[in-house]
């Protein structure tokens, strides 16, 4: 999301629980003690030890972590790890071409592509702002993948949003959303979107800008949608929690990676609050600004200012509020920056 600024208007915005075991050798046969139901991050590690043999991996409406995998020996590894196999046509190597496809033909400012593991698809969405010939070069992008590409429309038009948690404040202008607290053993910073941090190396907690928050210590953008700043004030310790705008507070304990069905909240100076469920990985967004890739799509809404922001899920941080389409009252779509692959590059962590 776009930052928000006094004197500029706002920017429009990844089990059948058993395995059947033979009898002894003496009496009935015996009845196997079923699998321990597989868990997200290990579901999703399946996936990628299947290699091509597989297509993802996502939580059904049960909450039961479902493989996609193109053959029956796949499977029975997918039954024997505690997760349930769903047989598609297309493994990860035909939905990679298919992306690749997407990449050469169609990188339009307005767009965002990602793999959807339930239909075996690779989905590219496009914004109001994809019309005549721009959405015409899609179509023909897609038409050459031989039905591995599905369209769809999104509402509203697709652009990065500034904010989350609580309100920061960019020198020379611009708000937007605190992410998460981390530290690298007792130096302290913060984390925002990438988005955010180009604009300012000053950040400040209040609007008059009198009171100095930190320096920017880092900041990817576009490619990757992550920032770090580190605090002046070394003396007091940072709460790790993120505020919930009701007078209460989340404590962060850990970080952790998102999975397609997971429930998850994000919180941004502007909106406040918001619920949803992940719908995607990796997606690939083309911003006005450069195409960003990796991120996690939602249902979460959230509207300029909220950029940065946390999104996480009970204790766990998830990711920073990049950017999206729609806003808090017609409903929308919003994408995230996973938060391991920041603490991993800046040698941080939550607390």
């Amino acid at each position: 999301m776009r930052p928000t600024r006094s004197t500029l208007r706002r920017a429009v915005v990844v089990a059948v629980a058993g395995t059947l075991v033979t009898g002894s050798l003496l009496g009935a046969p015996a009845q196997a003690a079923p699998a321990s139901p597989a868990s997200p991050d290990a579901a999703a590690a399946l996936a990628t030890k299947l290699g091509d043999r597989a297509a993802g991996a996502y939580a059904d409406s049960s909450g039961t972590m479902v493989v996609a995998v193109t053959d029956a020996a796949a499977a029975r590894q997918v039954r024997a790890a505690g997760a349930t196999p769903k047989l598609v046509t297309r493994g990860a190597d035909k939905l990679r071409a298919a992306t690749s496809e997407l990449e050469r033909s169609a990188k339009i400012p307005g767009t965002a592509w990602w793999t959807d593991p339930a239909t075996n698809q690779v989905v590219v969405s496009v914004d109001s702002t994809v019309t005549g010939a721009k959405l015409e070069r899609v179509k023909a992008a897609a038409a050459r993948t031989g039905g591995a590409v599905r369209i769809e429309a999104e509402a509203g038009v697709l652009s990065t949003r500034i904010s989350g948690g609580n309100a920061i404040y960019a020198g020379g202008g611009g708000r937007c959303s605190l992410g998460f607290n981390v530290r690298a053993g007792s130096t302290y910073y913060f984390i925002t979107a990438g988005h955010c941090t180009n604009i300012s190396s000053s950040w400040y907690s209040n609007s008059a800008q009198t009171s100095l928050l930190g320096s920017r210590y880092g900041t990817s953008f576009p490619g990757n949608d992550y920032g770090i700043v580190r605090y002046s004030n070394q003396t007091t310790a940072q709460p790790g929690n993120v505020y919930l705008y009701n007078g209460s507070y989340q404590d962060i304990t850990a970080a952790g990676n998102a999975y397609v069905g997971q429930s998850v909240r994000r919180s941004g100076s502007t909106t406040g609050v918001r619920s949803g469920s992940v719908t995607a990985l990796n997606a690939t967004v083309n911003y006005a600004e450069g195409s960003v890739s990796g991120l996690i799509r939602t249902t979460v809404c959230a509207e300029p200012g909220d950029s940065g922001g946390s999104l996480f899920a009970g204790s766990t941080a998830l990711g920073l509020t990049s950017g999206g389409s729609g806003n808090c009252s017609s409903g929308g779509t919003t994408y995230f920056q996973p938060v391991t692959e920041v603490l991993s590059r800046y040698g941080v962590s939550v607390y």
